[in-house]
């Protein structure tokens, strides 16, 4: 599994704050995390931050 999936699953709550520490505008809707649906996030996260996929997932793994 990739690691910023494993991210998503472990220490989402952490990582959902270091996230609306740099983009505040996203709102916990943005943000909320389904198992199984990890590119459902990633989509919503590229749509509010202007990031491409690749760019997004390093962001998170960089968290």
């Amino acid at each position: 599994m990739e690691s910023w999936k494993l991210k998503l699953k472990g220490d989402w709550n952490q990582t959902k704050g270091k996230i609306k520490q740099e983009y505040a505008d996203l709102t916990d809707d943005d943000l909320k995390y389904e198992e199984g649906k990890d590119d459902e996030l990633v989509g919503r996260l590229q749509k509010k931050t202007g990031k491409v996929k690749e760019d997004v997932i390093k962001w998170i793994e960089s968290l």
